[in-house]
């Protein structure tokens, strides 16, 4: 395959050695909707299905359709359920913060302001699962999600940390998958820690410590990733972070920034992929996406159907920028959500002693 991906990708550059291991074998948030009302519109947006079972094939067209979008509101209305949706909260002012568990046993941090705004941060990956701001939450977990630990949150803001993709540990690394440490918090920040175990040094015995802060201010979600190496020696890493947004479907999204006139990886052409030009100045999906766009790194989510916009800002760290959306996949609830990933995918080389930050904030808008 290594002569096919150099045609691709010049042995030079840095998607090279990602997409040639690419291509390798492979070896409780609250809102104000009722849970009636957000059944209704997941199931007339199509996001997520449930196979409806028991229905003799008898029956008119008619009367099988009706049961099958019954079924898709009680299954919609279960995931809502055991997230939290739907608990309305009429005066969000009076939601509290602190350290909390949600009913699989997790851990996870409520951050909460003065007008009414609220954060989840999950201990176990160090995940930020919600930001709720002016009565929506711009932070997608997915349906399919699993929520007691025994597998990545798919969904959030989630950490690629020390390897974004495969490479020689496991996909995306090991910060998602373990329990990060309470250092500090407050009603409206929390500082979480990452150092090493037994089980990160089974496959990176690298003396680091992680830091990852998020703040919850008033016009905009905060987040800071300090890195720091606490040993003599110097090892590499790369940082992500894996962010899925709301979408209110995804024929009203598009993605403003510096994409005209980039380069970029597609990694849905072909079995190897196919470096492209962009030539639009929004991205607009329509299909499968798995794009990795190196040096953009200010993205802009403009949603038409709910009027609001979403500003990522990356104003330390994170160079780069990954759209990723499954297409056409209504069980992990394709449409109501896009991945716009904030990423420093060239490695970083970390002397010890030495530290690195990645910065990147969240502020909702109108359009």
């Amino acid at each position: 395959r290594t002569p096919a991906i150099s045609r691709v990708v010049p042995p030079s550059s840095p998607l090279y050695h990602y997409f040639r291991a690419c291509c390798s074998p492979p070896p409780k948030a609250t809102m104000k909707l009722s849970l009636s009302v957000l059944a209704a519109a997941l199931a007339s947006a199509n996001a997520f299905t449930a196979s409806p079972t028991n229905i003799a094939f008898s029956r008119s067209s008619v009367v099988l359709e009706a049961s099958r979008n019954k079924n898709k509101i009680a299954s919609r209305s279960k995931w809502a359920a055991a997230r939290g949706y739907g608990a309305a909260v009429d005066d969000a002012s009076d939601v509290a913060a602190g350290l909390m568990t949600n009913d699989d046993g997790l851990e996870y941090v409520r951050l909460a302001n003065a007008n009414g705004d609220t954060s989840d941060v999950y201990l176990f990956g160090g995940v930020v699962t919600s930001y709720v701001t002016g009565g929506q939450d711009y932070i997608a977990v997915r349906p399919d999600a699993k929520m007691d630990g025994s597998k990545p949150i798919s969904g959030g803001l989630s950490h690629c940390w020390p390897q974004f993709g495969p490479g020689e540990i496991q996909q995306h690394g090991f910060a998602r998958n373990v329990n990060w440490t309470v250092k500090s918090m407050t009603d409206t920040t929390v500082e979480l820690e990452m150092a090493p175990s037994d089980y990160t040094k089974e496959m990176w015995d690298k003396e680091f410590l992680c830091t990852f802060s998020v703040a919850l201010e008033d016009d905009k979600l905060s987040t800071k990733m300090f890195v720091e190496n606490k040993g003599e020696e110097s090892f590499d890493f790369q940082a992500a972070l894996h962010s899925y947004f709301t979408v209110s479907a995804m024929e009203n999204l598009s993605i403003a920034g510096s994409f005209a006139g980039k380069e970029f990886l597609n990694k849905m052409v072909g079995d190897e992929g196919e470096m492209q030009t962009e030539d639009r100045e929004e991205i607009t999906i329509s299909e499968e996406y798995d794009r990795v766009y190196t040096g953009v790194n200010d993205p802009v989510l403009k949603d038409s159907g709910t009027g609001k916009s979403l500003t990522v800002a990356n104003t330390a760290g994170y160079e780069d920028t990954v759209l990723w959306n499954p297409y056409g996949d209504e069980g992990m609830g394709y449409n109501n959500f896009v991945c716009v990933e904030s990423v420093k995918f060239n490695p970083v080389t970390l002397e010890g002693g030495s530290s690195w930050t990645g910065d990147m904030s969240l502020s909702a808008g109108d359009l």
